[in-house]
C-alpha cells in the first residue's frame, strides 16, 4: 500500500470519526453535566498529550507561553468544545456539527471587520448567504420535533462556541509561539479541563465521578480515545502526505456523518428539508473557502 492511499485511509478516518464524537458528546451529555463531560473528556486527553512530551524530554512552557496557551485554552476549549457540549444537551448532534461548520464564514466576516484584510467579493457573499439559509432551513426542521424549552438556548450556547473557535483560529494564525503544536495541544486541553471543572463547580453543574452513569464513561472513553487521539493522529498523517484542499474534505463529511449516525443511534429527525438545507449549509462553507483561497492565491503570484 502506498503512502498516499494510507493518506486516504487516514481522511477517512478523520471524517468518519469526527463526524462519530458529536453523536457520542450529545449521548454522553444526556445523563450527566455538559461541562463535566468535557472536563473529563479534555483533561484526560491533555495528561495524555503533555506526559508523551514531558517523557520525551520537552522543556515545561515559560511564563510567557503559559498565558498563551491559558488564551487559547478558554477560546478553544472551555468556550468552543465546553459550550459546544452544552448545546448538545437540547439540540440534534447533527444541527451542532452543521453550525460549527460555519466557523469559516464567521472567519471571513469577523476578519473583514475587524483586520480589513478580506475581501468579501459576489462569490464570497453567495456563499455567506448559502450558508446561512441552509442552516436556518435545519433550523426551523428541528424546532418541529423538538419540545424543550432549551431548544434556543442550545443554539445560542452552539453559535457562541462556534464563534470562539472561530476567534481562536484568528489568534493562533496571527501569533506563532516556538513550542510544538501539538505539546501545546496537550497544555490547551490541560488548562482547558481545570478551568472547565471549575465552571461545573461554581454553576453547580457536577456530580460525583461516581454518579456518573457507564454508559456515559462509555461515550467519554471514545471521545478520547477515537476522537481526540486516534482520528487526531489520522489527521496529522493526511495533512502531511495529501493535498491541504483534498485534506480539508473531513470538514464537510463530519456534520453528514454526525446527521446520520444520530437519525440511527439516537433516533434524531432526518427529514428531505434538513437534507437539503445541510447540503446548502456545506455548499455555501465550500464556495466561502474557494473564495478565500482565490484571494490567498492572487496575493502570492509574481507580478510581471
Amino acid at each position: 500500500m502506498t503512502t498516499k492511499q494510507k493518506a486516504y485511509i487516514a481522511l477517512g478516518i478523520t471524517s468518519t470519526v469526527w463526524g462519530t464524537t458529536w453523536v457520542a458528546s450529545r449521548m454522553a451529555v444526556q445523563d450527566t453535566p455538559a461541562l463535566e463531560v468535557s472536563a473529563i473528556r479534555q483533561g484526560i486527553a491533555g495528561i495524555l498529550f503533555t506526559g508523551f512530551f514531558l517523557i520525551k524530554g520537552a522543556a515545561l512552557p515559560n511564563w510567557k507561553q503559559l498565558k498563551w496557551l491559558a488564551l487559547m485554552a478558554v477560546l478553544l476549549f472551555v468556550s468552543a468544545n465546553g459550550f459546544a457540549s452544552v448545546g448538545l444537551k437540547y439540540i440534534s448532534s447533527g444541527l451542532g456539527a452543521l453550525i460549527a461548520a460555519l466557523y469559516p464564514l464567521s472567519v471571513v466576516m469577523i476578519e473583514r471587520i475587524f483586520f480589513k484584510n478580506t475581501k468579501i467579493t459576489w462569490y464570497t457573499f453567495i456563499g455567506i448567504v448559502l450558508g446561512i439559509s441552509g442552516i436556518v432551513l435545519v433550523f426551523y426542521e428541528n424546532a418541529f420535533h423538538h419540545h424543550s424549552e432549551g431548544y434556543i438556548l442550545g443554539i445560542v450556547f452552539s453559535l457562541i462556541a462556534m464563534l470562539s473557535w472561530s476567534i481562536g483560529t484568528i489568534l493562533i494564525a496571527r501569533n506563532k509561539l516556538k513550542i510544538n503544536p501539538y505539546y501545546a495541544t496537550g497544555w490547551q486541553m490541560l488548562l482547558g479541563s481545570m478551568m472547565l471543572f471549575a465552571l461545573a463547580f461554581i454553576t453547580g453543574d457536577s456530580i460525583a465521578f461516581n454518579q456518573i452513569d457507564p454508559r456515559t464513561w462509555f461515550s467519554i472513553s471514545y471521545l478520547v480515545g477515537m476522537g481526540s487521539i486516534f482520528a487526531f493522529v489520522a489527521f496529522i498523517y493526511t495533512m502531511k502526505h495529501l493535498e491541504a484542499p483534498v485534506a480539508a474534505l473531513y470538514a464537510y463529511i463530519n456534520p453528514i456523518v454526525a446527521i446520520l449516525v444520530g437519525s440511527v443511534m439516537v433516533q434524531e429527525p432526518l427529514t428531505i428539508n434538513i437534507i437539503i438545507g445541510s447540503a446548502i449549509t456545506l455548499m455555501g462553507v465550500y464556495i466561502v473557502n474557494h473564495s478565500l483561497k482565490k484571494q490567498q492565491n492572487a496575493l502570492i503570484e509574481p507580478i510581471d
